[in-house]
């Protein structure tokens, strides 16, 4: 009986752009998780005693600043070296892109798929095979699988390898493959690699993407950590989700239809803050609260939304670990429009022309002429990050155009009397 671990998409210090943006964002912490769930991914195979370590694609982010982010990897190996722990890895598209990794050696310990071909790496004491293979570049968009032998017989026969399969939201379509072609090749066990959520897509064969090992902004939510195999009598008995995150990110809604003051609305954010920190499972939980519901105090929520959202800060802050990256103001009137569009008053004639307002983006920037000229002098990296300083995009476009109909419709109907 033997054990494994499988990771992949570990994005070793990734930079996280844009953390400045937010004054009380925990900088320093949020930069350096990725290295915290690293170590204690170290601390876990060690622990676990296992045999080797299978890391699928996506163990940098790209080219490093300087040789510090290879330094610290070494390190880490040499402490599994120490506990006779072996180490495969494939490289992914961000590990393609860099170039001081190609140049660095690495402990012995440390196998490195070729890119060139797809290579097996037979483990007699263990009757254990492992096939993969490396990214030569950024963009693969062959089917890598090609290459890949069929399964030896006699062995517990492991595939690594770093794709997107058919295809998966927010992920690139490389190396694309079908779960058909995986099961083909009669392997015990398909250590998938490159989208960050966690699926187990099959399990005659296990065929697992064990997500990314730490998130790194909210559009990683969730526990993320790896998986850790068991073998026994040449045949996969167990397989584990083990989370390591050590800063957990979050969306969280918030239901605001029986708030009928400011105060409610206080207490139904803190109730919202505590449950959430409660369930973080003991990490410090960035989290993203949006707000919804019939709202009886709907138009002063969207007056105030700056304000408010400090005053809901001020709450995490004091309920302790606990950053509020965003607060998302999305209620609504109690009031039908429906039923005030068909009056025959100045105040339905406004909400009508209101009602009817059109929005995209060229229109927005004329409007807003500065806006432009601010998008002009961002840099590169910030207005490229996962969520850029101003998404054109359709459907942001379209959420905006939403947000300033509501907010005005919210302002009338406010000094016309009605909520």
């Amino acid at each position: 009986m033997y054990k494994f671990v499988h990771t992949a998409d570990i994005h070793l210090d990734s930079p996280l752009r844009g953390l400045e943006a937010h004054d009380d964002a925990p900088v320093a912490e949020i930069r350096g998780a990725t290295r915290r769930a690293f170590d204690a991914l170290i601390d876990l195979a060690i622990d676990e005693a296992v045999a080797f370590l299978l890391i699928a694609g996506d163990l940098y982010d790209g080219d490093w600043k300087d040789y510090n982010t290879g330094l610290y990897f070494a390190g880490r190996m040499g402490r599994l070296a120490k506990a006779g722990i072996k180490v495969f890895i494939v490289s992914g598209n961000h590990d393609a892109a860099s170039q001081l990794t190609k140049a660095m050696p690495w402990p012995e310990n440390v196998t490195i798929f070729s890119a060139r071909k797809a290579e097996s790496k037979k483990l007699e004491e263990l009757g254990t095979i492992i096939h993969g293979q490396s990214y030569s570049f950024r963009a693969v968009t062959d089917n890598l699988l090609a290459g890949y032998p069929r399964k030896e017989p006699g062995y517990v026969n492991i595939g690594l390898l770093h794709t997107s399969l058919t295809g998966r939201a927010g992920h690139e379509a490389y190396a694309p493959c079908t779960v058909a072609e995986l099961q083909a090749t009669g392997y015990d066990y398909w250590a998938l690699g490159h989208v960050h959520r966690r699926e187990i897509v099959g399990v005659e064969p296990w065929i697992v993407f064990p997500g990314n090992l730490q998130g790194r902004h909210i559009r990683e939510e969730g526990a993320k950590g790896v998986t850790v195999v068991t073998v026994e009598e040449g045949r996969i008995t167990e397989v584990q989700e083990r989370p390591l995150d050590v800063l957990r990110w979050a969306q969280y809604r918030v239901d605001l239809s029986e708030c009928d003051s400011i105060e409610s609305v206080y207490g139904a954010v803190r109730q919202a803050l505590i449950r959430q920190r409660e369930q973080a499972d003991g990490r410090t939980l960035a989290l993203r609260l949006v707000l919804t519901g019939n709202c009886p105090v709907h138009a002063h929520l969207l007056a105030r939304t700056a304000e408010l959202t400090e005053e809901f800060r001020g709450i995490a802050a004091g309920i302790g670990e606990l950053w509020l990256e965003q607060v998302r103001f999305q209620t609504s009137r109690k009031v039908r429009l429906e039923e005030i569009l068909g009056e025959d008053t100045p105040l339905a004639g406004l909400l009508q022309t209101v009602h009817q307002l059109e929005l995209d983006a060229d229109t927005l920037l004329t409007l807003v002429p500065e806006l432009a000229v601010l998008k002009a002098k961002l840099p590169a990296e910030v207005d490229s990050d996962e969520e850029p300083f101003f998404d054109s995009s359709p459907a942001k476009i379209a959420e905006l155009h939403a947000e300033v109909r509501e907010l005005l419709i919210a302002k009338l109907l406010q000094h016309g009397g009605s909520q």
